[in-house]
């Protein structure tokens, strides 16, 4: 959610905030609003994909400064859509901005992008560093209130929405919050974080006194996520709004000024929406009011009971409960264990596939994904062969189809996809879906693999931790349109053998015994990357390529978890994916073929390195 203009408003104003030194207690985290902004703080290029490794040290070193300071912190994400699905049109128009920003950056303009396995980045680097975190079963704003207000500790987001709520303990705008500047503190206190909170009190003061009960009728006639103004533009165009306070640079705030200097003459709620719906003709009014009261009530904090969640694991929400999901999804949903991807295509049939930076004149990176995909659809909305073969004639009819929003070219477009159907183990009325966690590993093993089109054989002299991706990389390799050149291949090859490098040099938490080796050729590595490279030139249709195999890797992950890890999930955050690395080996390859050599110094990287290599060409 966001109120428009809001964030601008208030930040020209540093009269609304107050001084804040957060130690010592526990903190409600947006984490939407917190991966958002780590990416784009660590974030050196938006072309090639993304760097997964500098993104997940940023995530460290956060919340590494809360635990100096002694914060607790709590990671509250967003879910799915809802089934409502109230935000659809929000979420088209973020879906087109972000199509414009990728296009933009693929004719080397400037821009900034979320590469587009961020997210699940982010949820694994929670889990590894034990930071406790719920996944709402949809939009997550009206849960963070109410578990601030719960525990009497203020949020930290960069959404909005936060100053209108009624927050116990305040918001704390990231923007404000400098985690990278820990200050030492006097005596026996300790150090904290310097911040800013945000006062509802001195902004409603601002206002003639606003009754800070008015505030989320002007939010929801102001703009938001969830409400189109046309019906309200009759009353702006009626209404003498008054000027009140000055307007500002260049007047652009005029409006949102002067609806709050208008409803401060109110003194309560009701008596404004009557008052805006005189303005209005009398056939729109009764709607108009059922809209603005609804509407408002995104604003009151939600009864779901997160601290119950965060002490017995339990996720209890009366939208959850409607929707009718068997109990595991529930709770793998809640834990972060599916992505709301999965939710979004089995209650509304509907999902966002998100674009990257591709060649905007070839299909879309995503196309290449798709057989993976309609076997998620037909796990999630079961259909099987038997009941094809029963009658051949109505087989179109009784294969279930989901939208998926892409894009064709340079704009969003809705299709409609038909699921896979599926080997009869999984369709036999043992196995609905609230069963298949009951088919044996072998079993859903298998389904995982033939919808890659990799045997279990070919992949025991891998490490289980990298046998999906080089699972991903045979499917990647059969299916992607236009083929996948060899250059490209060993580039991505040697980039996850450059992970698994950085992985047994730097991880702490490794206990096998490092091999001088590995630290020679990790140092040789290290100086090849700080030599300048000769080739500067961004490589449109291998970044297409990557793209590809990106979007293969997050349909891989997400059957792999709707099956429930039949096969090991590999880590994101330890650099399986570098993108800056992988264009810039795949350069250099061209030009200089040795480069495949680059981790001679240490045997063992130079074994795995033939081992995924013979894997992926056989």
């Amino acid at each position: 959610m966001g109120i428009q203009g809001l964030t601008g408003f208030v930040e020209e104003r540093g009269a609304f905030f107050t001084e804040l030194r957060v130690r010592d207690t526990k903190l409600v985290i947006d984490g939407s609003s917190l991966y958002h902004r780590l990416c784009f703080a660590s974030a050196v290029d938006f072309r090639r994909g993304g760097d997964y490794g500098p993104f997940a040290a940023a995530v460290r070193d956060f919340f590494g400064s809360l635990r100096a300071c002694r914060v607790a912190p709590f990671v509250v994400l967003d879910g799915g859509r809802g089934a409502d699905d109230r935000k659809l049109p929000t979420l088209r128009g973020r879906a087109a901005e972000r199509l414009r920003a990728a296009h933009g950056l693929s004719r080397g303009d400037g821009g900034c992008l979320v590469p587009l396995l961020t997210r699940e980045a982010f949820v694994q680097a929670l889990g590894r560093l034990g930071v406790p975190f719920v996944q709402c079963f949809a939009e997550a704003d009206r849960e963070i209130a109410g578990l601030a207000n719960r525990w009497g500790c203020p949020v930290l987001s960069l959404d909005s929405d936060f100053c209108v709520f009624d927050l116990a303990a305040g918001y704390c705008p990231l923007t404000h919050f400098q985690w990278q500047s820990v200050c030492a503190g006097e005596g026996a206190q300790g150090c904290y974080v310097p911040a800013r909170c945000f006062s509802a009190e001195k902004f409603c003061r601002h206002f003639g006194h606003l009754n800070k009960s008015l505030l989320p009728l002007f939010a929801v006639m102001n703009g938001n996520d969830y409400i189109d103004l046309a019906a309200l533009e009759v009353f702006f165009s009626k209404v003498r709004l008054p000027r009140g306070c000055a307007a500002g640079k260049g007047g652009k705030h005029v409006r949102l000024q002067g609806l709050l200097n208008w409803l401060s003459q109110f003194a309560e709620p009701a008596e404004a929406v009557d008052s805006v719906l005189k303005y209005l003709k009398k056939h729109q009014r009764e709607e108009t009011k059922e809209l603005l009261c609804t509407s408002m009530e995104d604003y009151t904090p939600s009864d779901v009971n997160l601290e119950d969640f965060f002490q017995t694991g339990k996720y209890e929400c009366e939208a959850a409960r409607k929707a009718d999901l068997p109990r595991w999804v529930l709770d793998a949903l809640a834990k972060g264990k599916l992505a709301p991807f999965i939710s979004d295509a089995l209650i509304l049939r509907s999902t966002f596939l998100h674009v990257q930076v591709e060649n905007m004149q070839r299909p879309s990176a995503h196309s290449t994904a798709l057989p993976i995909r309609q076997v998620i659809y037909g796990l999630l909305l079961k259909v099987s062969q038997n009941a094809e073969a029963a009658s051949p004639s109505k087989q179109t009819n009784e294969l279930p189809v989901v939208c998926e929003f892409d894009r064709l070219q340079k704009t969003l477009r809705k299709t409609s996809v038909q699921a896979a159907s599926l080997p009869t183990d999984f369709c036999d009325d043992h196995f609905p879906l609230d069963k298949l966690m009951e088919v044996p590993t072998s079993c859903r093993q298998m389904l995982l693999l033939e919808t890659l089109g990799v045997k279990m054989s070919l992949l025991e002299s891998i490490p289980s931790h990298l046998q999906l991706p080089v699972a991903v990389t045979c499917y990647w390799i059969c299916c992607s349109e236009p083929k996948v050149k060899l250059h490209q291949l060993k580039a991505l090859l040697l980039m996850i053998v450059s992970g698994e490098l950085h992985r047994i040099t730097n991880d702490p938490d490794l206990t096998v015994l490092r091999a001088e080796d590995d630290n020679i050729a990790y140092n040789e590595f290290l100086k090849w990357k700080e030599k300048k490279l000769q080739n500067k030139d961004f490589d449109l249709d291998a970044a297409h390529s990557f793209c590809q195999w990106q979007c293969c890797l997050q349909m891989g992950l997400y059957l792999n978890q709707l099956l429930c890890t039949p096969l090991s999930e590999p880590d994101l955050s330890s650099r399986l994916y570098t993108g800056t690395l992988v264009h810039r080996l795949y350069q250099e390859l061209k030009s200089t073929p040795s480069v495949e050599n680059l981790f001679s110094f240490s045997p063992k990287m130079t074994r795995l390195y033939q081992v995924l290599l013979n894997t992926v060409e056989s």
